[in-house]
């Protein structure tokens, strides 16, 4: 008998999360730019650029995040996983911010501070209980950095109720900083594992074994220069804590040189995560210390190049290994890793001076290679996510 497609969605958080974080992020941004051309439908005091940012950070990274915490979690934890009711209260509330979102509706910034702040700090109680229940620092400092990205938020959509849009701008960039921070303990917990499956397929020994200082060391650089943008040091002195944070991010990146098997997309693609965000963060630290670009080029390169690939990598990387089936990508889920590396790569390279602007509407075909990319996997892993893999026989 077949399982209804709500009790199928429901058994796993990246049953219903990663589909959701691939749509948000794959249509939203088209939509931004092809049918309301960078305005929004009820946009007034507030600007849609500010929505923008805000439905990226807390929108398509916010799905994506559940997905992964909700999944990852009770493994780290061995800890029964999230199933039925409490999915949907987190997808409920995430949906409700949505809401006002997708449309630019001033009127509803209250009630869609309110859902995004309740999934957050569900997110948050759900860790800390895991913490307490099991006596494990595993996933404590996930709950650290997600309460501040759920400060960032509170902060960004109070802003926003008081019409100020320089504030809130400001408050989400620090929030879209904060998730790379979230971005490379992820990858920290993703690369070892998946680095020595790809190398020894049998899984008897453990050969990629990187320096455990290393592990966390993009990440604290992270933490350290958001305390300095916080505390309102000079933008020289953000600047160079940001290329530390970059050099950080590129340290990771160096970990996937571990010979012919770093042309495998698995490891392809995490590398391309973490240089992303890297080179985007030495680029924000350029731009502070006088580089000639602003900090937009930058920040694209980091937020929708390092986030966006490794949004990507978890959902191809985690949604296989969850749906039974193991290492070994199709060729659409490549094909999406290469249009959104392009689209960032145009969306960004032009803007800082470091690519020619090519001719037509740019911001439009960055758009549709984004949304494809997202697409591509989405089509290729669908089938996969609404089947349940029928329970392992006794014995």
């Amino acid at each position: 008998m077949t399982t209804p497609l709500h009790r199928v969605l429901s058994d796993e958080g990246f049953r219903i999360f990663f589909p959701l974080a691939a749509l948000y992020a794959a249509l939203w941004p088209l939509a931004w730019v092809a049918l309301w051309g960078f305005d929004l439908p009820f946009a007034r005091e507030i600007p849609p650029g500010v929505w923008h940012a805000n439905e990226m950070v807390f929108g398509a990274w916010g799905a994506a995040l559940l997905g992964f915490l909700t999944t990852a979690a009770p493994e780290w934890t061995d800890t029964p996983r999230l199933r039925g009711g409490a999915l949907w209260v987190l997808a409920a509330l995430w949906g409700a911010a949505r809401v006002a979102g997708l449309v630019g509706a001033d009127a509803l910034v209250l009630p869609a501070m309110l859902a995004d702040m309740g999934w957050l700090v569900l997110l948050i109680a759900y860790l800390l209980q895991l913490t307490i229940r099991q006596r494990s620092t595993r996933v404590v400092v996930f709950a650290g950095w997600l309460f501040t990205l759920a400060v960032g938020c509170m902060m960004a959509r109070l802003a926003m109720l008081a019409g100020d849009g320089v504030a809130a701008a400001g408050w989400l960039r620090l929030a879209g900083l904060t998730f790379l921070g979230l971005l490379s303990l992820a990858l920290s917990r993703i690369t070892v594992p998946i680095t020595n499956i790809v190398l020894d397929p049998s899984e008897r020994s453990s050969p990629f074994r990187p320096h455990p200082g290393r592990r966390n060391l993009a990440a604290g650089l992270v933490a350290l220069a958001l305390a300095a943008e916080i505390a309102g040091l000079s933008p020289a002195v953000a600047g160079f804590l940001w290329i530390a944070a970059g050099a950080g991010f590129m340290d990771r990146m160096a970990e996937g040189f571990v010979g012919p098997e770093a042309l495998r997309a698995e490891i392809l693609v995490l590398m391309g995560a973490a240089g992303f965000a890297g080179l985007g963060l030495l680029g924000l630290g350029a731009a502070g210390l006088g580089a000639p670009w602003a900090a937009a080029g930058p920040l694209h390169l980091a937020l929708m190049g390092g986030l966006g690939l490794g949004v990507l990598a978890v959902l191809a990387i985690a949604g296989r290994f969850h749906t039974g089936q193991g290492l070994g990508l199709n060729l659409a889920t490549r094909a999406g890793f290469a249009l959104a590396a392009a689209a960032v790569l145009l969306r960004a390279l032009p803007d800082m001076g470091l690519a020619p602007w090519p001719p037509g509407p740019l911001h439009l075909l960055a758009a549709i290679l984004w949304a494809a990319g997202f697409l591509l996997w989405l089509a290729d892993y669908w089938p996969a996510i609404r089947r349940l893999e029928p329970p392992a026989p006794p014995g």
